[in-house]
């Protein structure tokens, strides 16, 4: 039996002693740059992202550039990415938004960032983590689906209960890493459709391979 105190406490350790080191994917110099390659990840692949940010990025070098082009200019550089139409139409909005209202800075508050076009609470958390390293935990597919499937959340229904769940449970000096760590975990062993269970670090502690082998879990604090 292992009650959710004790899968927290051995998923954290495994990961601190396997995992010392997890960073975002995502290729970036400055906060601008991040902010548009965190904004056209969405349903989309890093790997995409970091093929199309090097053009996009000599071509718009700062907010200000950019917010002087059009969404049709920018298009052209993100027509590979999802929803490439409303993302040049976030993308511009957020240029212009940071060059009028932010004197050309990616502000570092919650509120601030989520006023922003194209930034919902996701982006604004992985912002405020990645680039400002204060303590938040962006909830993107992989997180929402790991934590479920291995146990860390309670069957959670929505991002915002995985994030207030996992916040609670995970020390705050390490949420930043947490959210790489499971992305990472999310996006090579517990993958969505074939997840690597046998060649899984923390299979012990999972309540999904637990219960597919037939042992039962304790999930109380």
């Amino acid at each position: 039996m292992i009650t959710k105190k004790e899968r927290y406490e051995n998923i954290i350790a495994w990961f601190q002693k396997n995992m010392p080191v997890a960073e975002t994917e995502l290729h970036y110099d400055n906060h601008y740059q991040l902010l548009v390659a965190v904004i056209l990840s969405a349903q989309c692949t890093d790997k995409r992202i970091n093929i199309v940010t090097p053009p996009l990025f000599e071509a718009f070098p700062t907010p200000e550039v950019m917010a002087e082009s059009s969404q049709e200019e920018i298009y052209e550089y993100i027509k590979s990415v999802s929803y490439p139409n409303n993302k040049a139409k976030n993308l511009l909005g957020m240029a212009k938004k940071l060059t009028t209202e932010f004197e050309g800075k990616v502000p570092n508050t919650l509120s601030e960032l989520e006023s922003i076009p194209g930034v919902g609470r996701k982006t604004a958390n992985v912002m405020l983590s990645v680039a400002f390293q204060k303590p938040a935990m962006a909830v993107d597919t992989h997180v929402f689906r790991v934590s479920n499937r291995i146990g860390l959340t309670s069957n959670s229904k929505t991002p915002l209960e995985t994030e207030r769940e996992l916040v609670k449970h995970i020390p705050n000096k390490l949420l930043s890493i947490a959210h790489h760590w499971l992305i990472l975990h999310g996006r090579y062993v517990c993958t969505a459709r074939s997840p690597k269970c046998d060649d899984c670090g923390i299979n012990q502690w999972c309540k999904f391979y637990l219960k597919k082998n037939g042992v039962k879990s304790i999930t109380k604090a």
